[in-house]
């Protein structure tokens, strides 16, 4: 046990302590010993015990607050990690999808690489129109060749 020496409104106390609790009955005294000095007159046992009931109020109006909080720090707790969860599935589906992408890559390289370097083309159409440019000019060719 510590003995610590404490002055409140002027008055000395000798007080017991566990070890290592000194600093923090040094403080408390001093909370204690502030209240008192703002009671003007009075005796000093009434001084004191306006102080305590000062201090009471002062901490029941804290605790009011931190139950008044606390079923909002619950809600901001829960907002966290519901905005966490979908974190992570947002990145799970993002890495799916790069891998998705990766693989649709890879296809396509290869399919490019095995294809025929100049392939014909497969419309119709565009056959057709190819092989009437190629009679137009077959025929321009044979009426220059007659020529003189």
């Amino acid at each position: 046990m510590a003995d610590v020496k404490l002055t409140i409104a002027g008055r000395p106390y000798d007080v017991h302590c566990a070890d290592g609790q000194e600093a923090q009955l040094i403080q408390l005294a001093s909370v204690v010993d502030e209240k008192v000095r703002t009671m003007p007159g009075g005796t000093e046992i009434r001084q004191l015990l306006f102080a305590a009931l000062m201090l009471a109020d002062e901490a029941q109006e804290a605790r009011g607050k931190v139950e008044k909080t606390e079923p909002q720090s619950d809600s901001l707790r829960a907002a966290v990690a519901l905005a966490e969860s979908r974190e992570a599935a947002a990145r799970d589906e993002l890495r799916d999808a790069v891998a998705r992408e990766q693989a649709v890559l890879k296809e396509l390289e290869a399919a490019r690489q095995t294809a025929p370097a100049a392939a014909p083309s497969a419309n119709p159409s565009n056959d057709r129109a190819l092989l009437q440019i190629a009679d137009r000019i077959e025929t321009l060719a044979a009426k220059v060749e007659q020529l003189p």
